[in-house]
């Protein structure tokens, strides 16, 4: 029996999987079409360079990237300082816009090149913020993507000491979950796909249900957080399909494709609560701590973590030059 059938009952019909899920995880969507978030009503949004890049390149947005150039073709600013205060306000453009729509927060993604820079990220999240103010969007609306580096975590503690919320991004290990535990992090975004993929290659095999490595990764996570109490938020990302996303209902927050919440809403099967606290607090787990030295080596010797997180650095480095290219090209 799901949490769904006293609503079935009122109602007369089934529950989709989507609305089912939305019973005991926060859905959130990742992307950055506004169509796609109305549909599917998800309470959170999160984007990054390469959504926004693909939102751009569809005609019903084309006026939001106008409007930013028109705005901001009189800033006094040239060459390189130019297109990245243009992309500052096209991504704050668009999650203002975002924030219409949805009831909870958006996230917005600091430039992964400063991913081993603790000072520019924090420079760069402040900034966003800023931008995000001077809209009138209050700061608690907002979390700031950060790369889940040992640089990006030593930002991420800094700003949250400044009332900055933050999500840790691109984190593959309960080592970089620990370490966002104790800088006070607002959200942490582990992901299922890309563990997922890493295994699949490494091992020449497929995984689907509770042996999934991603979605392991994931719970191991949050039984971690449960059972110590943290109240850091774990939001499991990069689905690969809704397998994984049923394995971990009851996960604090899934971000979730807009083709996977299709997937998703067209179901009608019962989907059951797999992450519970109450479970998760009588495991036997021992706490553990990291200073520099020994997260730096406990990451390293994570082969499929350490791998993955560099990767993923690289892959959104490139789409944001992508996305530079796209706005030097309408200069």
């Amino acid at each position: 029996m799901t949490t769904a059938t006293a609503e079935e009952a009122k109602t007369g019909a089934k529950l989709s999987q989507l609305d089912q899920l939305k019973k005991f995880t926060i859905v959130v969507a990742d992307t950055g079409d506004f169509e796609t978030i109305k549909e599917f009503k998800p309470r959170d949004a999160t984007t990054n360079p390469s959504l926004i890049y693909a939102a751009t390149q569809k005609e019903q947005y084309f006026h939001l990237l106008d409007e930013v150039l028109t705005n901001r073709k009189n800033s006094g600013l040239s060459g390189a300082a130019q297109i990245e205060d243009i992309i500052d306000h096209l991504l704050v453009k668009f999650g203002s816009e975002i924030l219409e729509i949805v009831p909870g927060r958006v996230s917005t993604e600091t430039d992964a090149r400063l991913s081993f820079d603790t000072e520019a990220s924090i420079n760069k999240a402040r900034s966003l913020i800023k931008l995000y103010a001077e809209k009138g969007i209050d700061r608690e609306r907002i979390l700031i993507k950060i790369a889940s580096t040992w640089e990006g975590l030593l930002a991420a503690e800094q700003l949250q000491k400044e009332g900055i919320r933050c999500n840790l991004t691109l984190m593959f290990s309960l080592v970089q979950a620990i370490r966002a535990a104790e800088a006070g992090v607002q959200l942490i975004s582990p992901f299922v796909g890309r563990i997922y993929d890493w295994y699949k290659k490494e091992m020449k095999r497929d995984y689907a249900g509770p042996e999934d490595p991603g979605v392991q990764s994931v719970t191991e996570i949050y039984s971690y957080y449960k059972k110590f109490g943290i109240t850091t938020e774990v939001m499991g990302a990069s689905f690969r399909n809704t397998g994984q996303i049923r394995e971990l209902a009851g996960c604090d927050c899934l971000t979730i494709s807009p083709e996977l919440m299709k997937e998703l809403s067209e179901s009608t099967d019962p989907i059951e609560r797999k992450l519970d606290p109450a479970k998760a607090t009588s495991e036997k787990i021992e706490k553990m701590k990291f200073n520099q030295k020994s997260f730096l080596y406990a990451l390293n010797d994570n082969a499929m973590a350490y791998e993955k997180t560099g990767e993923g650095i690289r892959k959104f480095a490139a789409d944001i030059v992508k996305l530079e290219k796209f706005v030097a090209g309408k200069l």
